[in-house]
C-alpha cells in the first residue's frame, strides 16, 4: 500500500553502499522509518532531498513484514538552511530531535509534537542560542506527553517556578525575551534534567 504524508527528517544513516535509512516525524503517522533505495548514488532522484531537518511531502510503500518502509517520492518544502549558519542551532535542534525519538513510540500520531518541533526549528535562527530555548522545548514536550512537572510541588525557588510557567505557556517570541540569571539557568537545567531522567530513564547525549 502506498501512503503519502508530510514529514520532517530526524535522522539518516547508511543502509548499504547505495541506500539510506531515513527516519521521519510526521503529524498523522508519528515516527516512521523508510529506506531510500539508491539515494547515495550521484544521479539518484533523491539527491539533495534527504538531509537532517528537511521538511517534505513524501510517499512510501508500506512494508508488510517490518517497520522499515520503501520511500517512493520526496517533494521538498523547507531545508531550514538558516540552522546551518550557527553550530549552536544545529546542536540544539539535534538534541530536540533525539529527545522526541526517545520520548515517543513509532507510528503513533503526534500532531502536537510535530508542530512543536517545527516551531522550534523556525525559532532557533531568530536569536543566538540560549539555554531557555531548550528548557522551553523540554517543558512543552513534557506537557504534550502528559508528564509536565507541578512546579508548585517542586523545590524550585519562586523565581524559577515563575520562569518555568512562562516557558511552558509562552510562545517562542515570549520565550526569547525572558531574562534568566546564571543561578536560574543552573537551577532549571538541574531540575529538568532530573525530571527527564526520572520519566524517560535517561536523556540523549549532547544536551547543550
Amino acid at each position: 500500500m502506498i501512503q503519502s504524508t508530510t514529514g520532517l527528517i530526524l535522522r539518516t544513516r547508511p543502509l548499504t553502499e547505495t541506500s539510506l535509512i531515513v527516519n521521519w516525524l510526521t503529524p498523522d503517522l508519528g515516527r516512521i522509518s523508510t529506506v531510500a533505495k539508491g539515494a547515495r548514488r550521484p544521479k539518484s532522484a533523491f539527491a539533495g532531498k534527504l538531509d537532517l531537518f528537511y521538511a517534505a511531502d513524501f510517499s512510501f510503500q508500506r512494508s508488510r513484514r517490518s517497520d522499515l518502509h520503501t520511500l517512493r517520492e520526496v517533494k521538498l518544502q523547507d531545508t531550514h538552511v538558516a540552522l546551518r549558519h550557527e553550530l549552536g542551532y544545529l546542536q540544539q535542534a539535534a538534541y530536540a530531535a533525539k529527545l522526541v525519538e526517545q520520548a515517543t513510540e513509532t507510528e503513533t500520531p503526534l500532531p502536537a509534537v510535530y508542530g512543536l518541533l517545527v516551531a522550534l526549528l523556525g525559532h532557533l535562527p531568530t536569536q543566538l542560542p540560549r539555554p531557555q530555548t531548550l528548557f522551553a522545548f523540554e517543558i512543552k514536550l513534557l506537557h504534550e506527553l502528559g508528564l509536565a512537572p507541578d512546579a508548585a510541588q517542586s523545590q524550585l525557588t519562586p523565581g524559577a517556578r515563575q520562569i518555568l510557567g512562562a516557558l511552558n505557556l509562552g510562545d517562542w517570541p515570549a520565550v526569547g525575551r525572558l531574562k534568566l540569571s546564571e543561578a536560574q539557568v543552573r537551577e532549571l537545567r538541574h531540575f529538568l534534567e532530573g525530571f527527564l531522567i526520572f520519566h524517560l530513564g535517561r536523556i540523549p547525549k549532547g544536551r547543550p
